[in-house]
C-alpha cells in the first residue's frame, strides 16, 4: 500500500520464452496497445517500454523479446537485450505458460532455457521476482498446482500470480502486486506518457505484425521494416507514410509482394488502418520490398531494427 504524499516507481522487466504471451500481458497492463502481437514466436526483437502511471506510483514495463537458442547474430543480439533487462530493473516478471511447463519429454529444452533464466533470476538479490503463469484459461486447477511446484523448485520467487491476458483474469491481482512492490523513486516520464517508442518505430512494427499475420511461416523472421519518412501534409488531415520491407532471398520478395501485389496490397490495407488509429490522421502509405542477403547473420543486423 502506498502512504499518503509518497510516489513509488520503477522498472518492470516482462521476460520469458517466445510466445508466451509477454507482449499480451504488457498491454493489458496498460489498457492499450503498445507492443505488437502474433501467434508467431520472436515477435518482439527489441525492448518496447510502456509507461503506466497512476495515483501515487508510475510503472515503466519492458517488453523483452524471447528467451531462446539463437542461431543467428539477430538472435544473440535479442538474447543479450532481453538478458541485460534482467540485472537493471526493480521487478522481474518471469512469463511461462502451462503447454512448456508440464515436465514431458517433448517441453525438456524449453524447461532447459527455463532453469537457466531461473538460475541468474536467483542471483537478483534486490529485485522482486515474480512468476506468471499465463494462459490459465486452457488448463485444469490440479495441473496448475502441478507446474507451481515444478518451478518453485526452480527459483525462489517473490509472488507467483496465475493469469489469461488474453481474458483478462487475475491482471488486476497482478497489477495491485507489482505497484505493492515498486520502491520509492521519481516520475521517470510526464504522466501521459505512454511509451517512449519514437512514432516512426511504432509505425515499422505495425508493418511488420501485418506481415507477420499474412505470410508464410518460413518468411516473417526475414523480413524488417524501415520507415523512409511521415509527413502530414500542410492543412489536410493527411499524412505520407513511406516504408521499406527488407527480406533475405528474391524468392521471399516475391511472396511478400505476391501475384500481381495481391501480397504487399494487403499487408498495406491492414497496416494503414492500424496506422490511421495510431495518429488520428489519414494516412497514405507506400511500401517497397527490397532484399538484403542474410541480413540476420552479417555485421549488425540491429541496425535494421531501429528506423
Amino acid at each position: 500500500m502506498i502512504a499518503l504524499g509518497e510516489f513509488h516507481s520503477g522498472l518492470v522487466s516482462i521476460a520469458g520464452r517466445p510466445n508466451v504471451g509477454k507482449s499480451t500481458i504488457m498491454n493489458s497492463l496498460l489498457g492499450e496497445k503498445v507492443a505488437i502481437t502474433t501467434p508467431k514466436p520472436q515477435t518482439t526483437r527489441t525492448c518496447v517500454r510502456g509507461v503506466l502511471t497512476g495515483s501515487g506510483y508510475q510503472a515503466v514495463f519492458i517488453d523483452t523479446p524471447g528467451m531462446h537458442s539463437p542461431r543467428n547474430k539477430l538472435g544473440e543480439y535479442m538474447i543479450r537485450q532481453a538478458e541485460a533487462s534482467l540485472a537493471e530493473v526493480d521487478t522481474v516478471l518471469y512469463i511461462i505458460e502451462p503447454k512448456a511447463a508440464d515436465g514431458s519429454g517433448a517441453v525438456m529444452k524449453a524447461n532447459g532455457i527455463d532453469a537457466g533464466v531461473c538460475g541468474k533470476l536467483k542471483r537478483l538479490n534486490k529485485t522482486a521476482k515474480f512468476l506468471v503463469i499465463n494462459k490459465i484459461d486452457t488448463i485444469k486447477k490440479e495441473r496448475l498446482l502441478r507446474i507451481i511446484d515444478i518451478y518453485r523448485n526452480l527459483c525462489d520467487f517473490t509472488e507467483i500470480v496465475p493469469v489469461s491476458a488474453l481474458k483478462g483474469e487475475n491482471m488486476g491481482l497482478l497489477l495491485e502486486k507489482i505497484i505493492e512492490y515498486l520502491p520509492q523513486g521519481p516520475m521517470y516520464f510526464p504522466d501521459d506518457t505512454l511509451t517512449d517508442q519514437p512514432e516512426r518505430v511504432i509505425i515499422a512494427e505495425l508493418i511488420r505484425e501485418q506481415a507477420l499475420y499474412l505470410l508464410e511461416d518460413e518468411i516473417p523472421h526475414g523480413i524488417a521494416v524501415q520507415v523512409m519518412a511521415v509527413k502530414e501534409r500542410p492543412g489536410r488531415s493527411l499524412c505520407d507514410v513511406e516504408a521499406e520491407i527488407y527480406c533475405e532471398r528474391d524468392s521471399h520478395k516475391g511472396i511478400i509482394i505476391g501475384r500481381n501485389g495481391a501480397a504487399l496490397k494487403e499487408i498495406g490495407a491492414r497496416a494503414r488502418a492500424a496506422i490511421e488509429r495510431l495518429l488520428g490522421l489519414q494516412v497514405y502509405l507506400r511500401l517497397w520490398v527490397k532484399v538484403k542477403k542474410n541480413w540476420r547473420d552479417t555485421g549488425h543486423p540491429e541496425k535494421l531494427l531501429v528506423t
